[in-house]
């Protein structure tokens, strides 16, 4: 086990050659996929990432409530839909409220207050820039009063 000094070393700062390469909209518009007679394939996420994980949601609950000191994250619903509510850190605007769909990628860069509201079971893989290893996570989240959808 790491000790927090070792698991924020872990966590590289976020540079502005980065933050240039993220997208400028929450719905990221996907390329076209590749098909032939075996099938397609659908390029999602084509940048150094250091997780993938699945998350399963059931129906009526809320997620994250937070936000990230340095990671991002890329998110792919694989089934079911989400009001994913996003604001600016220290923001006090009302949270922007986005329906994302079924076969719709979305992202959220560093310091954006988040919160996911599932309105059917969901199924969705989120690529992040961190490791998801719960250390790496825990150093790098910032839990924020609930948004309230």
């Amino acid at each position: 086990m790491s000790t927090k000094f070792e698991t924020i070393r872990e966590i590289e700062p976020v540079t502005d050659a980065e933050r240039a390469t993220w997208p400028t909209t929450v719905i990221v518009e996907l390329d076209d996929a590749f098909e032939d007679n075996r099938g397609g394939i659908q390029p999602l996420v084509d940048m150094h990432m250091k997780s993938c994980v699945l998350i399963s949601s059931r129906k009526g609950t809320v997620r994250a409530n937070h936000y990230h000191q340095t990671d991002w994250h890329y998110c792919y619903v694989l089934s079911g839909e989400i009001d994913y509510y996003h604001r600016p850190h220290g923001s006090d605007q009302q949270p922007e409220k986005v329906a994302v769909r079924e076969g719709q990628l979305f992202f959220t860069p560093p310091m954006v207050d988040h919160a996911m509201v599932f309105t059917k079971d969901t199924d969705f893989l989120t690529f992040g820039r961190n490791s998801r290893s719960q250390e790496v996570y825990e150093a790098d989240v910032v839990r924020i009063n609930p948004i309230n959808p």
